[in-house]
């Protein structure tokens, strides 16, 4: 038997999904309108050969963007063939009653009966989904950017420590910084607003990416109390400290990550770049009118007050992997973006930038789903990017419905 034949054959036998008691044994399921809350009170629609042939015929409408065998090649608009019948149908429904926002996707289905929804979801559920994209035509595989920043930051070591913690007098420690303020201090070496011709010759060649990695990876090292002697009064600093409190947070742990914490750091290093700040060699309005009431006894004991304080690290979370966000996306779009959900969408050998398109949406709010918002509210430029380019190379493998008997 063909595989077009076997696939009305089943089409034929398929049962309901009763959404609103939460029970899916089919798949392709007709409604009569969304409620007023949001669910879909579904009931069972059989689609048989003639019906799945009447849904070509409605498709004609659709082909001018999907193409008559469901595989796009507009950009923006999604392979539609050997998707789930269930999930066609409600999405054709929504964008129907308004539920979701698209003019052209409203003009095209507003006058479709709910039966002829039924009948073209049928038609494209029934065709070969489009193949997967060869993997020289994606974008290579982005790298984990804790492992490229400790690669990057490899040089950093004979000065900052191997783990960003100091072991030299006057220079600072940087595990534990948070990325934001530790990308603006580098930048500030290259365009001058700090003076140091050794580091602006050191962080010029990097880039922006460079960068943001190196930061990250320090902020997620443990931090620890530099080593160097600290010749101030602590207790002297601990009551000129009261001052700092404001921006650098009590005990110097911040807690804006616009201000570096000061806990645990190199006393002649803090020493150094309050100097700096009072000089106008760092060139930075708050900080220069806050030490320049300072003298230098004052500013030797404030260092040597938040070089004894305890350090914390920054509320910073390590990005997850694309192999890791894939793991979160395959619970409910199945293995390799094969969903075994009817009224989830297959992602495998979608188009990519359909893909990139629909999930800014959802990080946008521009698409409402509580879960696809909750998924996509953290991911990344590069995440969206190697997820688009990930399920784009997965094999579509079509989803078999069984048939149960009745208890």
């Amino acid at each position: 038997m063909e595989r077009g034949t076997q696939f009305f054959y089943m089409l034929s036998m398929l049962v309901a999904i009763a959404m609103s008691a939460g029970h899916f044994p089919g798949a392709l399921a007709q409604s009569a309108k969304a409620r007023p809350n949001g669910g879909d009170d579904l009931r069972a629609a059989y689609a048989t050969a003639p019906d799945v042939a009447e849904g070509r015929r409605v498709a004609e409408t659709c082909a001018r963007c999907h193409g008559m065998n469901g595989i796009s090649t507009t950009k923006g608009v999604p392979h539609v063939a050997g998707q789930r019948p269930a999930y066609l149908y409600a999405k054709l429904l929504a964008y129907q009653t308004g539920a979701r926002r698209d003019h052209s996707m409203e003009a095209t289905v507003k006058f479709l009966s709910d039966d002829a929804l039924v009948k073209v979801a049928a038609y494209y559920a029934s065709l070969d989904p489009a193949p997967p994209l060869a993997a020289a035509k994606t974008p290579p595989a982005r790298p984990d950017p804790v492992v490229a920043g400790k690669a990057a930051a490899a040089g950093c070591g004979g000065c900052h420590g191997e783990d960003g913690v100091s072991k030299t007098p006057g220079m600072p420690s940087l595990a534990g910084l948070d990325p934001k303020y530790l990308v603006v201090a580098m930048k500030g070496y290259v365009d001058g607003q700090r003076k140091n011709d050794i580091m602006k010759s050191l962080i010029a060649p990097f880039t922006d990416a460079d960068l943001n990695n190196i930061a990250l990876y320090y902020a997620l090292q443990k931090p620890g109390r530099a080593s160097a002697p600290a010749p101030g009064n602590q207790a002297a600093g601990k009551k000129a400290a009261a001052a700092c409190a404001g921006c650098h947070g009590d005990q110097g742990v911040s807690t804006n990550p616009a201000n570096p914490s000061l806990a645990g750091q190199d006393a002649q290093y803090l020493g150094a770049a309050l100097r700096a700040y009072k000089g106008g060699s760092r060139t930075e309005g708050s900080m220069k009118n806050a030490v320049v009431p300072l003298d230098d006894r004052t500013i030797d004991d404030l260092a040597a007050f938040y070089a004894a304080q305890q350090p914390r690290p920054p509320k910073v979370v390590r990005p997850l992997s694309t192999a890791e966000w894939v793991q979160r996306c395959d619970r409910c779009h199945g293995v390799s973006g094969n969903s075994t959900d009817p009224r989830t969408p297959a992602l495998a050998a979608q188009r990519v930038d359909y893909f990139d398109k629909v999930l800014r949406a959802y990080r946008a709010g521009d698409r409402k789903d509580s879960v696809m918002a909750a998924m996509s509210g953290t991911l990344s430029e590069a995440d969206i990017a190697s997820l688009a380019a990930h399920y784009a190379r997965q094999r579509p493998r079509a989803f078999v419905y069984v048939t149960l008997p009745c208890k």
